[in-house]
């Protein structure tokens, strides 16, 4: 799937839909921390994960730059660390200025006030003033991989971020769960017009039947009533 193709269907979107059909998909649902949030609120940004792994300095961000692609997003990984920031004004604007789509940092960021003004997606752990005050040898896997939280990206993934977060899918399988997500949304808009038509959620979801099953046979759970009757609160 293009750059051009994922902007244009994530836009229909949310993560929250991507994040259910990927497990109805069964793919592993890969959210970074709940801590890592967009710097300017409404921010939106799908694309190509660009790893890079900071052990103290910018370079290693204008290196992973010369191979971008457009459309590519910075994935930075600096450990979940609190003590420092490790991305600033003048490398959102490199990447702006390289064609990224945006910027992810397992870490902190610093110059909000300038990133906001740049207009580049950028999501982080929070802010802090100091930047590094340390330099550490470079990985071996620098440019190879990036860890958010619990998962290890590289270029093979795909990150989507908006207002509920950030979260990882395998490029291989984006065409199948952009489509169930796609689905997902379409179903969830339906009811919510039939709510706001007076239809509530119960009723749509047949749920005094769910309960009656229930009764019937114990084991059964709500996912399997939403299955059998078109429902997409869950999953």
């Amino acid at each position: 799937m293009d750059h051009q193709e994922l902007q244009r269907r994530f836009a229909t979107l949310t993560t929250a839909h991507v994040a259910d059909a990927c497990i109805r998909a069964q793919v592993p649902v890969r959210c970074a921390p709940a801590a890592v949030r967009a710097v300017d609120p409404g921010s939106r940004v799908a694309g190509r994960v660009l790893p890079t792994r900071h052990a103290g300095s910018v370079d290693i961000f204008l290196e992973a730059f010369e191979s971008a692609a457009t459309g590519d997003v910075l994935v930075v990984d600096n450990g979940g660390r609190l003590d420092e920031s490790c991305v600033g004004d003048l490398v959102v604007l490199e990447a702006a200025s390289a064609g990224l789509s945006g910027v992810v940092i397992w870490g902190l960021h610093r110059d909000t006030v300038d990133i906001r003004a740049i207009g580049l997606p950028v999501f982080s752990v929070g802010t802090t003033p100091t930047g590094p005050q340390r330099l550490d040898d470079r990985p071996y896997d620098a440019l190879k991989s990036a860890t958010v939280g619990e998962w290890t990206v590289d270029g093979a993934d795909l990150v989507l971020g908006d207002d509920d977060g950030v979260l990882f899918v395998p490029a291989s399988s984006a065409g199948d769960v952009l489509a169930l997500a796609e689905k997902i949304r379409d179903t969830e808009r339906r009811q919510a017009d039939r709510i706001r038509a007076g239809v509530s959620l119960r009723e749509q979801v047949r749920f005094a039947d769910y309960l009656a099953d229930r009764r019937e046979t114990p084991t059964r759970t709500f996912r399997d009533h939403l299955r059998a009757v078109g429902g997409a609160i869950e999953e």
